[in-house]
């Protein structure tokens, strides 16, 4: 494997390397930092999330209660305030801390794993289409520890309970994590909490290949703009041991966001669709692929589709944010 200096130093996200650092160090970073990028990324995407999640929770069989975004966000801050945007984002918080490491973990493992199986020499930058791999590898293994999280929150943010609540003079309680996470134990027990694991495990594979690989991509093109083609090789690593500009640096990371969520959205919407529906009820035994063929079936793709612009929007300036303070972090505070 022989690339391009330019798309060879770019995996390197412009943090320059430590050769002091041990792998237990760099797990540590990646863990704290990634932790402290996640929690940031959720506080400015969550209210569109919630948003999100109820777009895509409406049943088929009635009329729609939202007629878009817009409409969600009028009608939840009229009936319950701004605060019910941010309904049960003490879960998330926990699992965008939990999400965020997980996937930088695991991508470190992915490289490291290459690297150990003799697929490239250790000190050999990955290329762009193997860092695309080692997101999907990041992916997979994070869409475990992400189920059981988004699994509580979507039971938050769309209660069954809100449909009649409109009609209803007596606004219910909001719904708080132990109780639904005792509920889910008690109707379903352990194995419960990966109700929806399918829909997960696709959307987090396909779609952090595309988060890591669209961050890559953008980022080795801004560095291969930089780069005169008359460079010489101690001018190219000058320039591409800089970071890039922080409007480059988020313009590289939005893209991934989008990027993740546009691409392996229906995956998403089904996912949510199962999730959302009360415990107990007969539908939340439909399987992942029955429940994919219902709602093409009363929707088309439209349906499935259902929330992504809203999804895109919020997901661009938040993966935005998350790779700046994630990049920010191992750049300046690096652990020794």
């Amino acid at each position: 494997m022989n690339p391009s200096p330019v798309s060879v130093e770019a995996s390197t996200l412009a943090v320059p390397s430590n050769p002091n650092k041990t792998g237990l160090t760099d797990a540590v970073e990646d863990v704290f930092y990634g932790s402290v990028a996640g929690v940031v990324g959720k506080y400015i995407e969550y209210p569109f999330d919630t948003v999100k999640v109820r777009l895509q929770s409406q049943a088929e069989t009635i009329p729609l209660r939202y007629t878009g975004p817009l409409d969600c966000f009028r009608q939840s801050i009229k009936s319950d305030g701004v605060l019910s945007l941010y309904r049960g984002i003490s879960a998330p918080l926990v699992g965008a801390a939990a999400e965020t490491s997980s996937l930088f973990l695991f991508e470190s493992i992915g490289r490291e794993t290459l690297y150990r199986s003799g697929f490239c020499a250790r000190g050999e930058k990955l290329s762009l289409p193997v860092l695309w791999l080692t997101g999907a590898f990041s992916g997979f293994f994070t869409s475990f520890v992400l189920t059981p999280i988004e699994l509580v929150k979507c039971k938050i943010q769309v209660p069954h309970t809100e449909d009649s609540a409109a009609s209803s003079p007596v606004r219910p309680k909001p719904l708080r994590p132990l109780p639904v996470i005792r509920d889910i134990y008690r109707h379903e027990g352990f194995r419960g909490f990966w109700h929806g694991q399918v829909g997960t495990l696709i959307r987090e594979s396909g779609g952090c290949s595309a988060w890591f690989g669209a961050k890559e991509t953008v980022t080795s093109l801004f560095y291969r703009l930089k780069t005169p083609a008359n460079a010489t090789t101690t001018e190219r690593k000058r320039i591409l041991s800089q970071p890039l500009p922080l409007w480059q640096q988020a313009l590289a990371g939005a893209s991934a966001g989008v990027s993740y969520n546009f691409l392996f959205f229906p995956a998403d919407t089904i996912k949510s669709r199962m999730q959302t529906v009360p415990l107990g009820s007969s539908a939340e035994k439909r399987t992942f692929w029955k429940e994919g063929v219902t709602m093409w079936q009363q929707a088309g793709l439209k349906g499935l589709y259902r929330g992504c612009g809203i999804t895109c929007l919020r997901a661009a300036p938040s993966s935005a944010f998350i790779f700046m303070v994630y990049d920010g972090l191992k750049r300046h505070f690096p652990l020794q």
